[in-house]
């Protein structure tokens, strides 16, 4: 992984002397980016937390279960995500008393149903859709990597019609919930359906330190984007290419690019 940094100042901090020259080089080296959905495309569920979805499926583990079955890490767990991985850790281990796998499944369906309804309600992030634009007139290709279900995420896309901007969604697997990031399981599923192109040649952007684990599991660039001052810190310490506050450098980088290149790149051959 080659990193387009200025030799002074903290690599990838917004706004630091460089940015765009990195920006460009990134852009340049690669031919797809693929996009996290909740946070680079949109707010899914805002600041509400997520411990209500996870309530109602320790509810429903427990009626299929049994009442005092379940792990204390899955009661303890508030997370809408966070609770599928902890059901198939459990749905794994080793039991004297084999466990049904309807849990896991209808765990799924639960989490789906509130991801649709709340792409209903959903903000774009900002400046998403000048970032679309740019990057398709560079020519590139573009798709969601996502620890969300498939469905929601291209109701989302369609309500906005930015569908035909995407090549393809590659979501939470319904039968593995293992598979969601860190696990570079989407990312690689991606990269196939961009008709096997090689690691090296896309760049992903995220906003969560299991985005880069992913993408550096995958051997895919990365672009962190995130508000969080530590988290931003932290994404570069690990290696980040680089990481933006704001989709409007890349906005800027790309159109510059376009701007430069022979002939015309929003019609790459």
């Amino acid at each position: 992984m080659t990193n387009k940094r200025p030799a002074s100042g903290e690599p990838g901090e917004p706004g630091e002397p460089g940015q765009q020259e990195a920006l460009r080089g990134l852009l340049h080296e690669v031919d797809a980016v693929l996009v996290d959905f909740d946070g680079p495309i949109c707010d899914l569920f805002g600041s509400a937390p997520t411990a209500h979805i996870a309530e109602e499926i320790k509810v429903m583990a427990r009626q299929e279960w049994g009442i005092g079955v379940l792990d204390q890490v899955v009661e303890d767990c508030d997370d809408s995500h966070g609770i599928l991985l902890a059901l198939k850790d459990m749905y794994d281990r080793a039991s004297p008393v084999p466990l049904s796998r309807t849990p896991l499944e209808e765990a799924h369906k639960i989490v789906t149903r509130h991801e649709y309804a709340a792409v209903a309600s959903a903000e774009a992030a900002p400046d998403l859709e000048p970032l679309l634009n740019a990057l398709t007139a560079l020519g590139m290709r573009l798709v969601v990597v996502s620890n969300n279900a498939e469905g929601p995420v291209w109701e989302y896309l369609k309500r906005e019609q930015l569908q035909s901007k995407f090549v393809d969604v590659c979501g939470r697997d319904p039968h593995e919930p293992g598979h969601m990031k860190p696990d570079p399981d989407s990312l690689l599923r991606a990269l196939k359906c961009l008709d096997g192109l090689a690691p090296s040649r896309a760049v992903m952007v995220g906003d969560q330190l299991t985005d880069l684990e992913a993408a550096q599991k995958a051997g895919v660039r990365f672009l962190g984007y995130t508000h969080d001052a530590e988290r931003m810190r932290e994404m570069r310490q690990r290696g980040a290419d680089w990481v933006v506050d704001s989709h409007d450098p890349v906005v800027t980088a790309a159109r510059t690019l376009v701007a430069t290149a022979p002939g015309d790149a929003s019609t790459p051959s």
